[in-house]
């Protein structure tokens, strides 16, 4: 029924760099290169993140790494936001889990041979069907789908909110990656925490 169970987080983590220069066929030095080329020096960001000066938007940083990513690659838009936070990361601007607002988050997402609207289901039926995680109170599901995705969400309280998603495999429709997202988390200490609770009910199912 899967094939891995992976972190999908905003941590630039061990693994993140390298599955970027997998994926955009550039190194890491490239990349800061390539950023450093279009107006985003490390230096003067870091200057700008302690008032000095002004520190690119994150949008603006995704923008310029969109443009470098190659033709044909899935999700270009999503890896552009990681190459971001990566940089940002590097530049001192957020730490590992923290997101562009400055709140944190973390994700993991599992490779299942389900379509995405029966990735979803299992876990409606599984972990959505649990009235609280990890000691907090869960809301009342919202599930939607859009033309590329189903969707779960729903209320922590006191923990934010989750956003469960399948992505249906683009050479594969009957096998999809289905995604928790989880945003609103008070700090870095609590990222890791549900990072491993939410590996485990993905592994679970």
């Amino acid at each position: 029924m899967t094939d891995d169970t992976t972190d999908t987080g905003t941590g630039t983590r061990a693994g993140s760099i390298p599955a970027l220069e997998r994926a955009s066929g550039r190194s890491w030095p490239e990349w800061l290169a390539h950023f450093e080329a279009h107006g985003v020096n490390a230096h003067q960001t870091k200057a700008g993140s302690a008032g000095a000066g002004s520190a690119p938007a994150h949008a603006e940083i995704a923008r310029i790494a969109r443009l470098a990513m190659p033709e044909g690659l899935q999700n270009p838009d999503w890896w552009a936001q990681g190459a971001a936070i990566a940089y940002e990361q590097h530049a001192g601007l957020r730490v590992p889990g923290q997101s562009s607002t400055g709140d944190f988050r973390v994700s993991a997402s599992r490779t299942m041979a389900l379509d995405r609207d029966a990735a979803v289901e299992a876990w409606a039926a599984g972990p959505g069907a649990l009235a609280e995680h990890d000691g907090h109170a869960a809301s009342r599901p919202r599930r939607s789908r859009t033309d590329k995705r189903t969707f779960f969400r729903f209320d922590l309280d006191g923990a934010g909110r989750v956003e469960v998603a399948a992505t249906p495999n683009a050479k594969d429709p009957a096998r999809s990656t289905l995604a928790v997202n989880h945003d609103g988390l008070p700090d870095a200490e609590a990222v890791e925490a549900w990072r491993a609770y939410w590996k485990a009910l993905l592994a679970g199912l």
